[in-house]
This record gives C-alpha cells, structure tokens and sequence, in this order.
C-alpha cells in the first residue's frame, strides 16, 4: 500500500470544505490511492506539497513521469479544471493523460524543470510578466458553445451574497464590494471577447517546462472577457517578508499587460480592482479571515478607476 502521509493542514482544509463527506473521502483515500495507481500502471516517484487535493508524482509504464491528483469526486473544481486543461488542448498548458470522474483522479503531465515564474520576481519582474503575458497568449481561444464552464458574470453572486451577510464595513468596506459588484457586471457586458480563462493565473500557476518555455497549471475554469486574467498577476506571488514590494510593482506590470495583450490600461486597472476585491471575499467565506494584501491593491486602485 502507497504511503499517502496526510498533514493536518490538509485534513483540515478537506474536512472544512466537505464536511463529513469530506472525511469519509479521507478514510477510503488510501484505497482510492492503491486503485488508481494499479489500474493505471504508476508507480511512486516523489510527494509533492497538499493544499485542497491529494497529489504526487509518479512513474508511469513507459518510464515518464507524470502527476497524480485525487480530490473529493464530483468536485466542481476538479471537473473545472480538466474542461478547462481539455480546451487549452496542450497550448500554454499541461494535458490531462487520464481522467476517472467517479473517483476523482486526474493524471497529468508534469512541467519538468517545474521553476515556477515567481522565481523569477521581483528582482527580474519584467521578464515574469513577459512570461505570463506569452502563457495568456497561447491559452486564451474562443469558448466553444458548449463548453461545461462556469461564466464569469455569475461570480458576482458572491459579491451580492457578501453585502447580504454584511450590511457594514466589517470585514470588508461595503463601498469596495459594491464598486467591484458593479464593476464585475460592466466589464462582462462590455466584453468583446468571450474565451476559456484559466482564472487563477499567477506566478507560482507558472512553471518553466521542455515542451513549451513555460507551461500553467491548476487553472479553474471559467469563460468570460480576457481581461480577467490579469487580476491575479498583480497581488502574487506570496513574498517571504510582510512589506508591500509587490504592491509597488502593480502600476509597472498594468501598463506591461496592457501593452503586451492589448487589453486598455482601465480595464487592467478595473479587472484588478474586481479581483483584488474577489479575492478578500472568497477568502474570508472560506477561511473567516482577510489576508490583506488583495484589499490593500484594490485600496491603491479605487482613485484609478475611470
């Protein structure tokens, strides 16, 4: 049997989400482990860290190596990702090698090296930001009709949900959920474009790869105006000291994704705000707290909004 050690953090995170199912997933996961690797002839090859879903990497038949990753079947997140992985079609991003739904197992190509951009940032920003301007490139396509993504222009439920629970300004400033609901409607009836997003595109999404220069991971799947794919870019990747450097790296990579995805500096500018925004609130529904740095941009952004 497959050592599947599982830190508390993961427990806690799978249990908090999903509740009892959530655990009972957890119990069979040692035998959901052994299964899938049988049946799909891998063999352990290295632990990889764990945040909402179990993965690692692993050795297939043939010699090459590839991730496994298992979450709590029918979740929203995992089917999301490997509609989105299906469109992407191996363009900017990782191919999904094997699927089984029912049990919640996704096996994928591993970016090898693997160096995510953050690696590169802050003291070579630039050429981070050219890197995830390239990846956005190769990813963004038309959204086929019957793609099985969520619209982007439905998040704004969770600004309204917020601002019911919420009446005032605690936890968040009721003016900056409002602005970014608002917003969040007008950037997606204005949009002229309608593509298959990533939606969590950032610095450590990115990792430096032999097929492709760089290659995105994790996405989250959703179809929407392309200008929402910036958001994430300004307030990451997570530096190690509390201090607001990659704050004051904002005005400098709006006006290089601007320029370099011809998208008008306002609506990098309001996707920012929208997201910053977005972030806080997601954020605290599932964790009760506000990390800070999101409301800070977004804070920063507010006398920038046309």
């Amino acid at each position: 049997m497959v050592d599947i050690a599982l830190p508390d953090s993961f427990v806690r995170n799978v249990e908090e989400c999903w509740g009892d199912f959530g655990s009972q997933w957890l119990a069979d996961l040692p035998g959901i482990v052994d299964r899938t690797m049988r049946d799909w002839e891998l063999r352990p090859a290295g632990r990889l860290p764990l945040s909402m879903n179990w993965v690692t990497r692993v050795r297939r038949a043939d010699g090459t190596t590839a991730v496994l990753k298992l979450g709590v079947p029918d979740s929203d997140h995992l089917r999301d990702e490997a509609a989105a992985l299906a469109c992407f079609a191996g363009r900017g991003a990782i191919t999904v090698l094997a699927r089984d739904e029912a049990r919640g197992a996704l096996l994928l190509e591993e970016a090898r090296p693997g160096t995510p951009v953050s690696a590169l940032s802050p003291a070579r920003d630039e050429a981070a930001t050219a890197a995830l301007i390239e990846v956005v490139k190769r990813l963004h396509r038309p959204a086929p009709p019957d793609v099985p993504l969520p619209e982007l222009a439905d998040r704004s439920a969770s600004f309204a949900g917020h601002l019911r629970r919420f009446p005032g300004d605690d936890p968040l400033p009721r003016h900056l959920v409002e602005r970014a609901g608002g917003l969040l409607t007008e950037l997606c009836s204005s949009a002229t474009e309608r593509v298959v997003l990533h939606g969590d595109l950032h610095h450590d999404n990115v990792l430096a790869a032999e097929r492709e220069p760089w290659l995105a991971i994790d996405p989250h799947g959703v179809v929407g105006d392309p200008g929402y794919e910036i958001g994430a870019m300004l307030y990451n990747p997570d530096p190690l000291d509390p201090d607001d450097t990659v704050l004051d790296l904002a005005p400098a990579r709006m006006e290089q994704l601007a320029d370099g995805l011809g998208i008008p500096l306002g609506r990098v500018v309001a996707w920012g705000f929208v997201q910053a925004v977005l972030s806080e609130v997601w954020t605290f529904e599932g964790d009760g707290v506000v990390t800070g740095r999101p409301l800070r941009l977004a804070r920063r952004l507010l006398p920038m909004l046309s």
